[in-house]
C-alpha cells in the first residue's frame, strides 16, 4: 500500500525572504514610444514588473504598502535572477529597491 503523500504532486514555489520581494520583470520593448521598430540586437530595458510575492516581513511592514500583483517601478542594481523553469524574467530584490507602485486613480 502506497501513502496518500506519495500520490500528491508537490508544488515548487519562491518564497522571498527577509525585506525582499519577488518580481517579474516586464518585457524589454522592441518597439519606441512613436513606434519605431529596434532592430534585434537592441532592446529599451523595462525596469518596471508586477509583484509575484513578499517576504512575511514586507507583508508585515506598514511603510511598504504592496501588494502581490502590484505593477512596480524598482532599481535592478541589486535585484538577484531566479531561475525558476525557464522563466529568466524572475528577481528577488531588496524592498527598498521598489521606488513606485502604479495606482488607479477612482
Amino acid at each position: 500500500m502506497t501513502s496518500s503523500r506519495s500520490s500528491v504532486k508537490s508544488i515548487e514555489v519562491v518564497e522571498p525572504l527577509g525585506d525582499r520581494v519577488l518580481v517579474r520583470k516586464d518585457e524589454d520593448r522592441k518597439v519606441t514610444k512613436v513606434g519605431i521598430h529596434l532592430p534585434d540586437k537592441m532592446e529599451i530595458p523595462t525596469l518596471t514588473g508586477r509583484i509575484v510575492a513578499i517576504s512575511a516581513q514586507v507583508a508585515n511592514d506598514v511603510d511598504y504598502p504592496i501588494q502581490q500583483y502590484d505593477k512596480v517601478l524598482f532599481n535592478p542594481k541589486r535585484s538577484i535572477p531566479v531561475d525558476f523553469e525557464g522563466d529568466n524574467r524572475l528577481f528577488v530584490i531588496p524592498v527598498e529597491d521598489v521606488v513606485a507602485v502604479f495606482r488607479k486613480e477612482g
